[in-house]
């Protein structure tokens, strides 16, 4: 574990009131969170003032402490950018580069440069944290991130990847041989669709378009999931149609074990980015990655074509 030190007094208050958890603040500092605790309470104590409020369920900062991180928090960031651009005379990148993506952004597209980004810079170290929530990865500590292009705030930069993205509605072998294979969307309220449930807690209605023609259709099902591999391996068992990304189903479909309907109900759009704030300075390693990802990109592109 780290040695608690002045910097990191400072970065766990940011840490806890961004997390309002002293055990997820522990974990993303790198310390034990009774460290964490008691460092905080030495910088409160050398203060004179509370700088948080702390029950056995919840965390929360006091009038001081939000004071205090008004000033701390512009403070470090500061800080961190002028320690990023020391590292720009370094030859080769090091240190970490934290991601927040989506569970299958991360799985089927995100995973591979990663790896190979990992491959040529040993010195570097990725934190991927996969989660289907939005966030503000500025105020989160995270270098970039990956969701869909129509989800990323307009000031920040975008690099697309991955290319196009379509979605299947798709089911099992022994699911038709005791139903008819829908012809248009509203044939589907008819069938007993496995339904997503958003980290928003939203129930998503199934997206679809041909001609111009668009509609959101809130399909009926006894089955409501959050997770998108769930739905998956729910459809493979016969217990209804999923609509998952085309790349997740592609080798099932290629195989037989699951079958596609309304194929030209859902269209390409456009997919992937990986985004970052928009500021002068973009830290070394992070364009690292991205000389990766577009290189990646170009392969992709040529395989495509070919």
């Amino acid at each position: 574990m780290r040695q608690t030190t002045g910097m990191t007094e400072l970065e766990g208050v940011v840490a806890v009131a961004t997390h309002r958890s002293f055990r997820a603040a522990a974990v993303e500092l790198g310390l034990s969170p009774s460290a964490l605790s008691h460092a905080i309470a030495g910088l409160e104590q050398r203060l004179g003032v509370r700088l948080f409020h702390r029950t056995t369920r919840s965390v929360s900062l006091t009038e001081a402490g939000t004071h205090f991180l008004a000033r701390v928090r512009p403070a470090l960031q500061e800080i961190a950018g002028a320690m990023r651009a020391v590292d720009d005379f370094r030859a080769t990148p090091r240190g970490r580069l934290r991601i927040n993506a989506s569970r299958g952004a991360a799985r089927w597209a995100l995973l591979a440069p990663v790896l190979e980004f990992l491959r040529r810079y040993p010195e570097v170290q990725v934190d991927l944290v996969t989660e289907d929530r939005l966030i503000d990865i500025v105020a989160e500590g995270f270098d970039a991130g990956v969701r869909e292009v129509d989800l990323v705030a307009p000031d920040m930069v975008a690099v697309p990847f991955g290319g196009p993205v379509r979605f299947a509605v798709v089911g099992s072998p022994a699911y038709f041989a005791g139903h008819p294979r829908p012809k248009l969307p509203a044939d589907l309220l008819q069938h007993d669709c496995i339904r997503l449930r958003m980290a928003s807690g939203v129930v998503y209605r199934w997206e679809f378009e041909r001609r111009g023609e668009e509609l959101a259709l809130d399909v009926k099902g006894r089955l409501t999931l959050g997770d998108d591999e769930l739905r998956h391996q729910a459809a493979l068992a016969g217990a209804g149609l999923a609509f998952l990304s085309e790349w997740s189903v592609a080798a099932d479909l290629a195989a037989g074990r699951l079958v596609r309907v309304l194929d030209d109900w859902t269209p390409p759009y456009p997919g992937l980015c990986l985004y970052y704030p928009a500021v002068r300075h973009v830290p070394a390693n992070l364009r690292a990655f991205l000389k990766v990802l577009r290189e990646g990109e170009k392969k992709g592109g040529r395989r495509r074509k070919s």
